[in-house]
């Protein structure tokens, strides 16, 4: 099976994802944070009509464009059941389910922490993984609903995934994230993995995606020690001015 993965910048720091299934031609947007360019895109690409929209929680810069696509495109909306307090959904999926995009299944995996209800999806076959705003490029979520421990939690489950699964996240924050994660890891590998970030950026490349090899290396959220760990660093983050 082969999944065509295609990121574009929108927003002021989103990523938009448009995923292809490409045995069948089935096409889906991962989250929703910009209509417009996401018909845009769709249309430069050549990928014909949108199938499906996969949400993964129910934050408007998520799920701000459901409406106009469904009005657009018909497509079939999917999402955890908290999208629904805020935006059309069609069909609700929590973790365990699984989603066909043609012929790529997606699992879904519940990641409580940024919201009670974030899911995320992982085609396993393909090795990728499309996490919303639960794991970050040298970052996570701030935890908006969700507890210390969920959020910990959430996070040990990715990092159990595959070392080479490619991870898609919805920001571009890693530069701001490798300058915390420098403030706590004097690693020579850290500096050298922080000034290739600085670099890429410099040069307006994305940073996206990372694997989970990468962020088990670097992520200072993964390499905690545990929840109590973890909640003190995710605090320092949130505080953290450098």
């Amino acid at each position: 099976m082969t999944l065509s993965v295609h990121l574009f910048p929108c927003l002021n720091d989103n990523y938009g994802l448009l995923i292809r299934d490409d045995a069948s031609g089935r096409v889906a947007t991962i989250d929703t944070p910009d209509a417009d360019g996401i018909l845009t895109e769709l249309d430069r690409l050549g990928w014909g009509t949108l199938d499906m929209i996969l949400n993964t929680h129910w934050h408007a810069d998520h799920t701000g464009g459901n409406t106009a696509l469904k009005d657009g495109t018909g497509c079939e909306i999917v999402g955890p059941a908290e999208v629904a307090r805020v935006a059309p959904l069609d069909r609700t999926v929590s973790g365990g389910d699984v989603v066909h995009l043609g012929q790529t299944a997606l699992q879904v995996t519940h990641t409580p922490g940024h919201t009670l209800g974030h899911i995320v999806y992982r085609s396993v076959a393909d090795g990728e993984a499309f996490v919303g705003d639960t794991l970050f490029a040298l970052g996570c979520g701030r935890l908006f609903e969700g507890t210390p421990q969920q959020m910990w939690d959430s996070l040990q489950a990715l990092a159990g995934w595959p070392p080479e699964t490619r991870v898609w996240c919805a920001h571009e924050y890693t530069a701001a994230n490798a300058r915390f994660a420098l403030s706590l890891d004097d690693r020579p590998e850290m500096r050298t993995h922080a000034e290739a970030v600085f670099a890429a950026r410099a040069r307006g490349e994305a940073t996206v995606p990372t694997t989970i090899a990468v962020e088990k290396a670097f992520n200072p959220f993964l390499r905690a020690a545990d929840a109590a760990d973890f909640a003190a660093r995710r605090a320092a983050k949130d505080g953290f001015r450098g």
